[in-house]
């Protein structure tokens, strides 16, 4: 389902990315269709070839990105990041989220949000040629342990920084709540993320600081 708190200006942020993505793998747009199904119209055409070919081109990791950030359905924008995942690698994957996330417009970082659950896609050899040769896969492709801290990091410096409790209330939702979960380079940041959201009006986000809480050490 869509977000409800989707701007005016999303839809036609989406299309953009989507004919991108379209126009790249030479899928042509026929439609004459409102904005928001046309970019979905397009968002389903693309998704088998994008998983169906053995490579996809550097061009096109850009685009795919951008697609799955002004995604406004967070049920579908895996279908930008799954085939990345497999043509990319997971870790590049997650850099360019967490990059998003620092850097993003607002709706773009509310976007990252949304794609970094598909960005842990589980992978299989048999789901896209893309996976490697011979059912065989580089290692280095999907390490990210670093890139889910600098992910905690990020979330911890825009949740200081926005005034959106839902997207506080969403960031905070991708933190562990054990203290003991986070390296030691985070531990000032993450205490001072748990004092502010014990004292903030927003009973979701208190209810986080309650759970960790009770998770302790």
């Amino acid at each position: 389902m869509a977000e409800d708190a989707r701007s005016n200006t999303e839809p036609r942020s989406f299309l953009t990315c989507a004919a991108e993505v379209a126009r790249l793998l030479g899928v042509e747009d026929v439609t004459a269709e409102p904005d928001d199904r046309r970019a979905r119209r397009l968002a389903h055409a693309v998704r088998k070839p994008l998983l169906e070919r053995a490579r996809l081109p550097e061009e096109l990791f850009a685009p795919l990105m951008a697609a799955a950030v002004h995604d406004p359905d967070p049920s579908f924008c895996r279908w930008f990041v799954e085939p990345a995942v497999y043509a990319f690698g997971r870790r590049r994957v997650m850099a360019a989220l967490v990059d998003h996330l620092r850097n993003g417009t607002d709706a773009e970082r509310a976007g990252a949000v949304r794609a970094w659950y598909a960005a842990h896609v589980p992978l299989r050899a048999g789901r896209s040629p893309a996976y490697g040769p011979g059912g065989v896969r580089d290692p280095a492709l999907d390490e990210s342990q670093d890139l889910e801290h600098a992910w905690w990091e990020a979330s911890m410096r825009v949740f200081a920084e926005t005034t959106d409790p839902r997207m506080r209330h969403r960031l905070l939702l991708g933190l562990p709540t054990s203290r003991a979960a986070h390296p030691p380079h985070l531990h000032e940041l993450f205490e001072s993320t748990l004092v502010s959201a014990r004292a903030h009006p927003d009973p979701h986000i208190r209810r986080w600081a309650t759970a960790t809480d009770h998770d302790g050490v």
